[in-house]
């Protein structure tokens, strides 16, 4: 059998764009860059304070030592009071939260990291800008880190000037440390509008799960209310044709046969009802099953090629819904992972779905047996409805072919179907 060359997607979204598995990662992408920005702020101000105060170094190796212990301990304090940030509650606007055990360690390193920094460089700046950024990543509310953070920056702007104006350096200040000094009194501020548009984006991901339950929770009581109308006519209709029963039954036992016999198949409208409105219920179009089963597959890494015949939600849903998620599944347990091909197409009485994927073993070995239970339970599931399915296998490739009638196939100039 000729090889199959893997299928060329195109770069286009794909369909269900922004479903959880995706969300999870724009979330844990999002905050992965507050933190780098945070640390960042961090480094720029020690890379730009160095230059400023490395003549006071010379002759004096102790300060150069102490600078470079005070930069890596801040910022290792730092890394870790903004994963305890990350990890602990949202904070209700109206209170506060018990302090946590595991802030006191980066709390007291951030503080020794002060006092070396004073030591090495001298100056009253430097050392309020550690106990500064400290205060801000402490977790607290929007209203509390804004007050915070405006007194904060003030009191930096007070230690520059006792620096500057009380001679605190042993040597006048450098023109060179403009930039530097901005940096050191900006860095609340710059620091707190990060992880404010970090609680954003945390606040939005909670309302899009609340959301979603919340929509959930509609159906569940639509679902109940369809039941309660459903089985309360039934039941009351059967409960009127009994009563007439029991009365008919001592002077015309006939009519009241004939009053259970319809009592029965009230019994059966009413099962028969239960059991589509259920179906309704769990039903999923075609097109969004396949959909699903794609987006399933380019979470895992797999490249994806789907091609949805029009009008697909006029096929055998039933049948080839259970078949979609069975070989799925397939692709997810045994294939190779990297490309796979699903393709819904129709012909003039027939809907055929096609599932292609690479194998686990490209290279070399026998290839795949075509057999299991879930191939199995696809071929009895196909025969059952009158299809036929086809299992073809070689070195670097894997197919599995179901054919099933229906009702919707109808135009052969239909059959090239739509790229999704």
């Amino acid at each position: 059998m000729k090889p199959i060359a893997p299928p060329v997607v195109e770069a286009r979204p794909s369909p269900g764009d922004g479903r959880a598995a995706a969300r999870g990662r724009g979330v844990a992408a999002t905050w992965l860059v507050t933190a780098l920005v945070v640390l960042s702020f961090e480094v720029v101000i020690l890379a730009l304070w160095a230059p400023v105060v490395a003549p006071t170094w010379e002759g004096s190796s102790w300060r150069r030592a102490s600078f470079l212990l005070g930069a890596t301990a801040w910022v290792a304090a730092s890394g870790w009071l903004l994963r305890s940030y990350r990890a602990a509650p949202r904070r209700e606007r109206s209170g506060g939260v018990p302090w946590p055990a595991g802030r006191t360690v980066p709390v007291v390193a951030a503080g020794a990291a002060s006092a070396l920094l004073l030591a090495a460089t001298g100056m009253l700046l430097v050392a309020g800008a550690v106990v500064a950024q400290t205060v801000v990543l402490l977790k607290e509310s929007v209203g509390a880190r804004r007050r915070v953070c405006l007194g904060l920056t003030v009191a930096l702007g007070l230690l520059c000037l006792v620096d500057v104006s009380l001679g605190l350096r042993p040597t006048p200040l450098p023109a060179g440390a403009t930039p530097a000094t901005v940096y050191a009194v900006l860095l609340p501020s710059t620091s707190a509008f990060a992880l404010w548009w970090w609680d954003i984006v945390e606040e939005l991901d909670h309302a899009r799960a609340a959301a979603g339950r919340l929509a959930a929770t509609q159906e569940r009581l639509r679902l109940a209310n369809d039941v309660h109308d459903l089985q309360g006519h039934h039941l009351q209709v059967i409960a009127l044709q009994l009563e007439l029963a029991e009365r008919l039954l001592a002077r015309d036992p006939a009519a009241a046969l004939d009053q259970v016999r319809a009592a029965r198949s009230s019994v059966d409208d009413a099962r028969e009802g239960t059991r589509d409105l259920a179906t309704r219920f769990r039903g999923v179009p075609l097109a969004d099953e396949l959909a699903n089963a794609a987006d399933l597959l380019r979470a895992a890494g797999i490249r994806v090629e789907l091609s949805v015949a029009h009008q697909a939600g006029q096929a055998p849903t039933d049948v080839l819904g259970p078949i979609i998620r069975e070989t799925t599944t397939n692709v997810l347990k045994h294939g190779g992972g990297g490309w796979a091909s699903l393709t819904l197409r129709r012909s003039a009485h027939d809907w055929t779905f096609t599932a292609r994927n690479d194998v686990a073993d490209p290279g070399g070995g026998e290839p795949r047996e075509a057999t299991g239970n879930g191939l199995r339970g696809i071929g009895e599931r196909v025969r059952a409805v009158g299809g036929h399915v086809e299992v073809s296998s070689d070195h670097d490739r894997f197919e599995v072919s179901a054919t099933v009638p229906g009702a919707g196939a109808g135009r052969q100039d239909d059959d090239r179907g739509g790229d999704r």
